[in-house]
């Protein structure tokens, strides 16, 4: 089982990481650092990677949509996440900032994701928010709407 230590343990090392020009910010060290915790503990869960960073472009001028990570429920179910954390609530907490933009940019790409597949599966949106030392996962936290 992974802790609130291993995932202190992985901020602080994604804070100490001292950009250099060209290379990755701090914000993507901690995301990067996030998404490995998030990983580890859903998979305690049960539940089996599938793929990480499924991105699609949308086109030239308009963004498209990325998922932090696609696992597998034991009893089928594709389960979409997205991970966020932040170091306190004190700006309304990791869950809160996933926006109706953010959830439709979501929905674009498990939608493209999915034309991938002879027969969808049964299908999820769900959220780990990690606030400091607590975690919280929000089983189907969003839908696909219409």
């Amino acid at each position: 089982m992974v802790t609130g230590a291993f995932w202190k343990d992985r901020w602080k090392k994604a804070e100490a990481a001292v950009p250099t020009k060209g290379s990755r910010t701090a914000a993507q060290h901690h995301g990067d650092a996030a998404e490995d915790f998030a990983l580890r503990w859903l998979q305690a869960q049960g539940l089996a990677l599938v793929q990480r960073n499924y991105r699609v472009a949308r086109g030239p001028h308009a963004r498209g949509g990325e998922i932090d990570l696609i696992l597998r429920e034991r009893d089928g179910t594709l389960v979409f996440v997205e991970v966020r954390a932040r170091a306190s609530r004190s700006q309304g907490g990791a869950a809160a900032s996933i926006t109706p933009a953010k959830q439709r940019s979501i929905v674009l790409a498990a939608r493209h994701y999915l034309l991938r597949l002879p027969a969808p599966p049964p299908c999820r949106f769900d959220v780990l928010a990690i606030d400091g030392d607590e975690v919280a996962w929000l089983q189907g936290a969003f839908d696909a709407g219409p």
